[in-house]
């Protein structure tokens, strides 16, 4: 498979993976760990209207129509930050959203380690993770119709 369509297949399962877990989340506030270009906290700006969208990233370079507001944007090291989240809201995030990591696994697996131990600090029982990995200590869930195994993750925590 090319690299553009091996892309192109995990974009569609991103998309269709927390298309699911909007529906399927309990109440309250969204995180997305990893803003980038922030393409994918542009769509949950779009499929989650009504809930506040936090971002945690290493530095701010979305596109501009895509810049959370200053209140709901961690500038930082994703640990630290989550850190200062659940200082800041304590346990209210019902849907996160894991997309860190460069596709090292030497890289890759530690920090998803790391995340995965900090992220109950910010979940509210119930809450979804929607991932680029499976995280352990979470509930893993089927995804999606079409969403090929292993692509994406679905999660629950129960705490």
């Amino acid at each position: 498979m090319s690299r553009l369509d091996s892309v192109i297949r995990r974009l569609s399962a991103q998309r269709d993976c927390l298309g699911w877990a909007v529906e399927h989340a309990p109440d309250g506030a969204v995180l997305d760990l990893g803003l980038g270009n922030g393409r994918t906290y542009h769509h949950l700006r779009e499929i989650a209207p009504a809930r506040d969208v936090y971002v945690i990233d290493r530095h701010m370079a979305a596109h501009p129509s895509s810049v959370p507001p200053d209140d709901f944007f961690l500038e930082g090291e994703a640990e630290p930050m989550v850190e200062a989240l659940a200082a800041r809201i304590g346990r209210s995030v019902a849907l996160a959203h894991y997309d860190l990591g460069n596709g090292v696994p030497e890289n890759d697996v530690p920090l998803a380690k790391a995340i995965a131990a900090l992220l109950p600090k910010v979940l509210c029982n119930g809450a979804l993770i929607v991932a680029n990995a499976e995280l352990e200590g979470f509930e893993q869930l089927p995804t999606p119709e079409g969403v090929a195994p292993g692509r994406y993750f679905i999660q629950r925590y129960k705490g």
